[in-house]
């Protein structure tokens, strides 16, 4: 997921991108790259990476979303071959999400 600002692009990542080869290309790109550290790269403490625990919150919201979004097949497969249908499907997928959440 991508997080605009008024400084530029910050992508949030999982501690599965948490790498020292991924950090400096982000870095030799001029992106301020958002990951969770990963514990299997030694502590956190003695690591001056930023990470920023608000900005990461907001990326599991999106991506949780997209995973309900998901769970409808007929959004999934994109069987249809239209816009318009597709756009529909996904406002019914939406209605019945809230619909769910809202119970």
């Amino acid at each position: 997921m991508y997080t605009f600002t008024e400084k530029g692009l910050f992508p949030s990542a999982d501690a599965g991108f948490d790498s020292k080869d991924f950090r400096s290309a982000c870095a030799r790109r001029g992106i301020n790259a958002n990951i969770c550290f990963n514990k299997r790269n030694g502590s956190v403490d003695d690591r001056d990476e930023y990470f920023d625990q608000d900005l990461y919150a907001q990326r599991y919201a999106v991506e949780r979303t997209n995973a309900w979004i998901d769970s409808f097949r007929s959004l999934l497969n994109r069987f249809d071959t239209s816009v318009e249908s597709w756009k529909g499907f996904n406002y019914l997928s939406f209605i019945v999400t809230a619909l769910k959440k809202s119970n």
